[in-house]
């Protein structure tokens, strides 16, 4: 289970920093106005806490972990609301960032 609750609040820190930064970009870029920037720091704000809950100790690694995810999300995040078509080297590089991150993460440690 602690894979599955730490896998977890990684996917909603991303939806939160990337959907944040998303806002913001709409906001600016888009001319859509103070409200999306609003939500969009709002956003932000609230992913500086979801890393505070996963299950390892050690912010650097965490961070690092996340990394990962925040590349493949933003990458997923683009196809979906923007219509971005990642290409065989974005999807070749994303795997490669979650097979880092998992390694960073979940690797069997002893007593660490």
């Amino acid at each position: 289970m602690p894979i599955l609750r730490s896998a977890a609040l990684f996917v909603v820190a991303a939806v939160l920093e990337i959907g944040g930064a998303w806002l913001i970009w709409q906001g600016v870029r888009e001319h859509r106005g103070w409200l999306w920037m609003t939500g969009g720091v709002l956003a932000l704000g609230a992913y500086g806490f979801v890393a505070t809950f996963q299950p390892d100790a050690h912010f650097g690694r965490v961070l690092a972990a996340y990394g990962g995810i925040f590349v493949a999300g933003s990458l997923l995040w683009g196809a979906i609301a923007d219509g971005y078509r990642p290409d065989r080297w974005d999807v070749t590089g994303a795997l490669i960032c979650l097979a880092g991150m998992a390694v960073i993460m979940w690797a069997p440690r002893n007593g660490a």
